[in-house]
């Protein structure tokens, strides 16, 4: 006698479309009791008369399910599949709640960010989140066109372990294809989010997608940079699927791997059979508005919050919305126009040579003067630990600028509790015609590394063109040279750009209580000019991201001579876990780490109780960045008996060679050549405030400071002749930014 086959799972599919349907199908062939519940009545009375239709090519298979509305529908729901449109989250998550069973689940199978919407109404226990990405189509009442295979991968929310509900499910669904189970289904929907972005600006024109995204890589490459610069500040770890791999299009990556992914990418989706985005045939067949708003709402709130620019996304958004109603406008010249918006656009007009040579002239007459003003700033105490001189320093900068620049059109002083005050003062354009009216940011920090006392044993000094003391390099000069170069445009009645001048009090401390002013006002400039020293006279274009982070081990003391294993040595402990972190060093990624102070441990003759390991780590890139953090929350102690903790956080960002940086460099090399100098760029491994403010989506123009060497030492030196060439350097940038 044959033993009956076990009872299948009974499933609801909330959302009978594309999505919904061909799950709906696969479940249902394999022997599922399956409800479909959908608000389209000519959808539900086709699968009531001729079953659930999915059509492969010419050949049309039917599946019997159950189908109703949500008007019609009764009893108690248990395992629901949410596949409807995310705009219709919120009222079908209403619908579902007083209908679901105490141990019944929500699983979000929808596009866009919805998971927690689900939670408000369900509860965070009776919701499972999932991605999709499942090529189909609704091509008529109760038929559904399959569009190939695609990805789909379920999980708890929050990044939980994968449990026995995730684990039942995904079995289930396996009779549709390759369902997987994941605890990272939220590095998935940020990488779809990329790809969907770019499906979504197909659909500004009528063209198979893998053409138009294969012709716009510029703007494609844009569009999932503006994504991915969120989700990498969020700490996301993207995830590849299908033959969409996001990490090369995150910002900053190798042009050839980025090249590479495109070429899979387009490759791949020419063998798809629907050559078309359904946000196309929204706008296109049905008629119907898009639900593109909903997918990127959460996107544009977290860029707002972490001051990310997304002018794409935007434009993409915008035009869609633009199409609803007038598909005939569908159009490649919108792609070109992201194409445009793409590529770094700056305003700018060289001044003439002759304005440019009478501008060096003039600074070099006025050479002794500039030199005077930076003996009496370097006299200035300013230790970055001294409130008491900072304040001194930030009254005499004031009444210095007065002197030089005349009163601004406003000022304002930022206080600050245990570190310098910010200053900021704004300065209006003079003979500016430029189409762009935003200021350019004229950065740097007032403090030094200099400890208070360190003047009276060694006070500014000039030995003929050799210039030093304590700070000159790094970074009075600097502001010296920027103060002047806006003194001899205004003595020659060149134009010069609105100004804004920020000085920071507590930037060699890592401007912990600055950095949130520094970007909120970066983001209303059009560019920063950050009057740091020069490397070896070259300006900076990218510098390593900073991480302090600090392990601490705690183990189990013990007598270490009468009764040896009964401790734990957290010495012990941190020794295999030093090993280990020098292993995370990756010289070609340009990744270094250093433990730099270790202490634990009370006596020789006591098993240590507790170790720590202070670590400086410098990265180059945001997917160096997220590895080295995905590698400290991941360490794990090799004696159980002791117990890991890993502190602190990354000081600054990475400051990537952006294409907006790129374009600014090469606009101070022309500068530099009407001036008969050659500028070269170099990227550094020492950070500052021009980081934070690269990866808010400002560009930045940085070392355009002191030219010398030296900094934090006692040879810390710059030059009288290199002031008024910097300064002229600078004066210049500034009437081309007017132009």
């Amino acid at each position: 006698m044959t033993a009956p086959s076990p009872q299948r799972a009974a499933y609801t599919v909330v959302g009978g479309g594309a999505i919904g349907g061909t799950l709906a199908f696969a479940l249902a062939q394999a022997g599922h009791p399956v409800t479909v519940v959908d608000t389209d009545p000519a959808h539900v009375a086709a699968i009531r008369a001729d079953g659930l239709v999915v059509a492969h090519g010419a050949t049309r298979t039917a599946v019997p399910v159950t189908a109703t509305t949500p008007d019609e529908f009764e009893g108690t729901l248990g395992r629901v599949l949410l596949a409807v449109k995310a705009q219709a989250t919120a009222s079908a998550a209403a619908w579902i709640a007083p209908r679901l069973a105490p141990e019944g689940y929500v699983v979000s199978l929808q596009n866009g960010f919805n998971e927690d919407l689900i939670a408000v109404h369900v509860g965070a226990e009776r919701t499972v989140a999932a991605f999709v990405n499942i090529f189909a189509d609704v091509i008529a009442p109760g038929v559904i066109q399959d569009g190939g295979a695609g990805a789909l991968v379920i999980g708890e929310p929050g990044g939980a372990p994968v449990s026995e509900r995730v684990s039942s499910l995904v079995s289930d669904l396996h009779s549709w294809g390759p369902a997987v189970a994941s605890d990272n289904v939220e590095g998935y929907l940020w990488a779809k989010a990329g790809f969907g972005a770019m499906l979504a600006a197909t659909a500004l024109a009528d063209a198979p997608m893998a053409d138009l995204i294969d012709r716009h890589r510029p703007a494609m490459t844009a569009l999932t940079g503006e994504i991915f610069a969120v989700s990498d500040r969020l700490g996301i770890s993207l995830e590849a699927f299908d033959a969409f791999d996001p990490h090369p299009l995150r910002p900053g990556q190798d042009p050839a791997a980025r090249d590479a992914a495109f070429d899979r990418l387009t490759a791949w989706l020419r063998t798809q059979s629907k050559d078309r985005s359904g946000i196309w045939r929204d706008l296109a067949v049905r008629h119907r508005p898009v639900e593109v708003t909903t997918h990127y709402t959460d996107v544009f709130d977290h860029a707002a919050r972490e001051g990310l620019p997304t002018p794409l996304l935007r434009t993409v958004v915008d035009g869609l919305l633009e199409l609803e109603g007038a598909p005939e406008q569908m159009s490649e010249s919108r792609l070109a126009d992201l194409d445009r918006l793409a590529e770094p656009a700056i305003h700018a007009r060289l001044p003439q040579a002759e304005q440019a040579d009478a501008v060096r002239r003039w600074l070099e007459e006025h050479r002794e003067d500039m030199v005077a003003d930076l003996d009496a700033y370097t006299s200035q105490g300013s230790a970055s630990d001294d409130r008491g001189e900072l304040d001194a320093c930030l009254g005499w900068l004031r009444t210095w600028l007065d002197q030089r620049l005349g009163a601004p059109d406003a000022e304002e002083i930022l206080p600050r509790t245990s570190t310098g005050d910010i200053l900021v003062r704004r300065y209006p354009a003079r003979g500016a015609a430029g189409p762009d009216t935003r200021p350019v940011l004229l950065l740097g920090h007032y403090d030094t590394v200099w400890p208070t006392g360190t003047l009276e044993e060694w006070p500014f000094r000039r030995d003929g063109d050799h210039l030093s003391g304590p700070g000159v390099f790094d970074m009075k000069a600097g502001l010296v040279q920027a103060v002047w170069a806006l003194r001899a445009l205004d003595a020659l009645g060149l134009p010069r750009p609105a100004c804004t001048l920020m000085l920071n009090g507590d930037e060699e401390t890592g401007s912990l209580s600055s950095h949130d002013a520094i970007v909120e006002e970066s983001r209303a400039s059009r560019l920063a000019m950050v009057f740091e020293a020069a490397a070896d006279g070259a300006i900076k274009t990218a510098r390593k991201g900073v991480g302090l982070f600090t392990l601490t081990v705690t183990g189990k003391e013990a007598h270490a001579g009468l009764d040896p294993a009964a401790g734990a040595s957290a010495i012990d402990e941190l020794a295999h876990q030093v090993m280990h972190l020098a292993a995370l060093r990756d010289s070609g990624a340009g990744t270094s780490l250093n433990v730099g102070v270790v202490e634990g441990g009370t006596r020789s003759n006591v098993t240590a109780g507790r170790a720590l390991a202070q670590i400086d780590v410098r990265v180059a890139s945001n997917s160096e960045q997220q590895r080295i953090t995905t590698a400290l929350a991941a360490l794990r102690p090799v004696d159980p008996r002791t117990r890991l903790e890993v502190g602190g956080d990354w000081n600054r960002p990475v400051f990537e060679r952006t294409a907006h940086v790129a374009a600014y460099a090469e606009l101070a090399q022309r500068c530099a050549a009407l001036l008969g100098e050659e500028l070269r760029e170099t990227s550094v491994g020492g950070a500052s405030d021009g980081n934070f403010v690269v990866a808010a989506g400002t560009p930045v123009l940085d070392g355009i400071g002191a030219v010398g060497s030296g900094a934090h030492a006692r040879s810390e030196n710059t030059s009288a002749s290199g002031m008024t060439a910097r300064a002229a350097l600078a004066a210049v940038v500034l009437a081309s930014l007017a132009g």
